[in-house]
This record gives structure tokens, sequence and C-alpha cells, in this order.
């Protein structure tokens, strides 16, 4: 049986970047990787995919933004050849088309049980991420056969759609960009709105991320964030990459046909109800749009930085009622797309580290278990951390500390001797 001192649980820009560090310091590896290397960025992305932050923030280890549009946003195409770029340079030893069925430790050391093979590992970090199952509520089993239904993973285009209205449930940034998609295919659009927040694309002159950038929110960790670890339960901020970037305004496709809702409550399969959150909903999104805004405006006469004029966001359009019920047959809905997210799934990981929702507890990706270790989850230590721009210092981090413990061969120690 092969033994490595580090198992990588995952082949995409996590799991290759701790190849990376595991090859700069000399530790035998091998990353195992369900499908093909970047899997999720070439088969769970909707054609007009683009980043939401801009190019010059991709800083994969040795391997920062190489185009010349370093403000701009890459589109899914151009992702997919950066990420190649890297996967070559890092020549990862990686075995496709191999699901880790189970990791267990016995005391010494993890055997990681694979439909490839059994392996022995020092160490395992798993960088599969946290977005593996995606989310359908129960209440789609009760819709018309006649209705098609789709995750936001599986969504390509609006060609896969029938001809008719489509309902999108949530608004969160793939929610949100998706029912942009089809709303500039020409789609009626009905949108199930959550309490997703939302944030300026450009500001005074620049666009918000330099702007937070050059205020080192980006290097805030997660133990000094007002919310702690409650940060990372948190939906991101919709925005858009898009045509060079710009807002996502929910009012605005009201104003333009969008039918806004709501967050969805239930169904009897021919009527679905909502919950009267609407205003709510987006009085919200506009508050924590204001107020990052407002922080701006503050660094700006604090410093004294020259920049354009900047003014509070108003609202261009106001819900009339609160509607509650949607008549799916009377709307004409042929298509459901569901963005509400994804769970985690550990089902294989048979090591106790878990927290009463499913997810791992750790320190920087360091969990109490010795030898076991995560990369890539949202805030793992700062907000890139499940972005291009942190998984290079997190990657460094948890090789360092692989290595430090490869040095005391604490791994040859029984755990509880």
């Amino acid at each position: 049986m092969q033994h490595y001192s580090v198992i990588i649980v995952g082949g995409g820009q996590a799991g290759l970047s701790i190849s990376h560090y595991c090859q700069k310091y000399g530790l035998s590896h091998l990353v195992l990787e369900k499908k093909r290397v970047m899997n999720a960025w070439k088969d769970k992305r909707w054609d007009s995919f683009t980043l939401v932050t801009p190019n010059w923030q991709c800083l994969l280890p040795d391997h920062p933004y190489d185009g010349d549009d370093p403000h701009g946003f890459m589109d899914r195409q151009q992702i997919i050849e950066y990420l190649d770029r890297f996967a070559e340079k890092v020549n990862a030893p990686v075995l496709e088309q191999t699901e880790v069925l189970k990791v267990r430790h016995d005391g010494v050391k993890y055997w990681v049980h694979t439909t490839n093979g059994d392996f022995l590992a020092d160490h395992v970090v798993v960088a599969s991420g946290s977005y593996q199952q995606p989310i359908i509520p129960r209440l789609a089993e009760r819709l018309p056969s006649s209705i098609q239904q789709m995750h936001s993973e599986q969504y390509k285009n609006a060609h896969q759609l029938r001809e008719g209205s489509v309902l999108v449930v949530g608004s969160g940034q793939s929610g949100a960009q998706i029912a942009e998609d089809l709303h500039l295919a020409g789609k009626k659009v009905y949108l199930a709105v959550g309490e997703a927040p939302r944030c300026a694309r450009f500001y005074r002159g620049k666009d918000v991320v330099d702007w937070l950038t050059e205020m080192k929110y980006y290097e805030m960790p997660v133990h000094e964030h007002p919310l702690r670890e409650g940060v990372r339960d948190n939906t991101n901020h919709y925005v858009t990459g898009r045509d060079g970037g710009r807002d996502i305004d929910l009012r605005r496709f009201a104003l333009e046909g969008m039918e806004l809702f709501g967050k969805l409550l239930d169904g009897d399969g021919s009527q679905l109800q909502f919950s009267p959150t609407l205003k709510a909903a987006l009085d919200s999104a506009d508050a924590t749009y204001n107020s990052i805004n407002q922080r701006i405006d503050q660094y700006i006469a604090k410093n004294r930085v020259e920049a354009p004029p900047g003014a509070p966001y108003q609202s261009v359009w106001e819900p009339e009622t609160e509607r509650t019920a949607l008549d799916l047959q009377a709307a004409g809905i042929s298509d459901v797309i569901w963005c509400i997210g994804f769970r985690p799934d550990y089902q294989w990981l048979d090591v106790p580290v878990f927290n009463g929702k499913g997810y791992p507890t750790h320190e920087r990706g360091v969990t109490g278990f010795p030898g076991l270790y995560f990369i890539g989850l949202p805030w793992l230590y700062t907000w890139g951390s499940g972005r291009f721009s942190g998984i290079d210092q997190d990657a460094c981090y948890v090789v360092e500390q692989i290595c430090a413990r490869a040095r005391t061969g604490q791994w040859k120690r029984s755990i509880g001797m």
C-alpha cells in the first residue's frame, strides 16, 4: 500500500496550491480528485459567468494574473485558461476520476479508501470546499411534472429553458446574476428575493474592491472581525463583473418588468406562497450598500484622498404591495431554477472535527485532530480564503504547520498516548 506524507482531497485551486508548497518543502504527496482538475470551474458555471472581483486579485502561488486587463473581470473561459496554466505550472501528482470513500485514523496514521485503491498518509488536507451538495427543497417534489427544474450549478444559458416564464428562487450572487442573465435574454423572470446584501461595483472613482483593499479590510483575520467565526455563515454580496462590471439593482429590474417576491415559503403544486418580506429585503440590501460606501467616504475624508464626490443610493422602485401568492399556470412558469446554495458533505471523513452544523472546527485550517487540515473554505482566515486572493497565504501556512509537525515526528505517536 502506497504511503505519503500528505494526501490532498480535491484538485481545485486550493488543492493544487497545497501541492505547490508540498513540492517547495519536499513533502511526498498525492492529490485525489473525484472528477478532473478544476472540475467545478469547468462544469458548474453558467456561460456568461465572470469573476466578481477584479483580475488583479487572482494571486495563486507564483501565478498572479498574467493578462492585460488587471482591473477587468475574467469570463468563464478566461478563468479556465488561467487555472489550466496554473495546473500546468504546478504539475501536481494527481489521480483524477478517484472518489474518496472514507478517511479514518488508526491512532498513528490515516487510511484513505478510494475508488482507485487505498493509501496511507501522515497528514490529510481537505481541499474539496464546502459547496458540495446542491440544496433543493422538498417543496420541489410537489411542483407539476410539466415544469422543468434545475439547480444553479446546472444552469448554462437561457436556451436550456422552455418557452414561458421562469422562477428563480434565491437572490445571492448566483441567483441575482442568473436572474439578470435571463432578464437580458428577454425571458419573463419571477424572482424570490432572500436576505443577501449587495454592494456597489464602483464608487467615487474606483472599484469598491480597490477601496476596501486600500482600507486593509481584506487583511482582517477572522478572529478580529466583529462577527468572529459567525462571518463564515454570511451570504455573499451580489454584484457583477459582467460587461466590465456594474451594480445589480433588483429594483431597476422590477421597473423593467421582472416580478419580485419575498422568500418562498410553501406551495401545493399549482400555487406558491411567499413571505411578505420583499420590501424589508430590498431595504436591507440597500442599507448594506450605503453602509459600505459610507465607510469609504469616512476613509477618504480621514486620509484626505482626492476622489470624485459620492452620494447614497436612492431607491428607484418600491413594491406597491407584498404579493404572497403566485399561480404557476397563470404566470406561465415553465422553469424553476433553485439558487439557494449548497451544503457541505463530509460523510466520508470519519474523524471527529465537526460542529453541530456539520462544519469543521479549525484555526486557520488546522483542526484539533493531529494531521488533519482544511483549505479553501470561506473565511478560513481572511475574506480571501475562499477566493483566488487568499489561498496562497493559507496554503503556505497549512504546509508550514505540516512541516513543523513532521519535524517533531508527532504523526508517529498514537493519539491519546
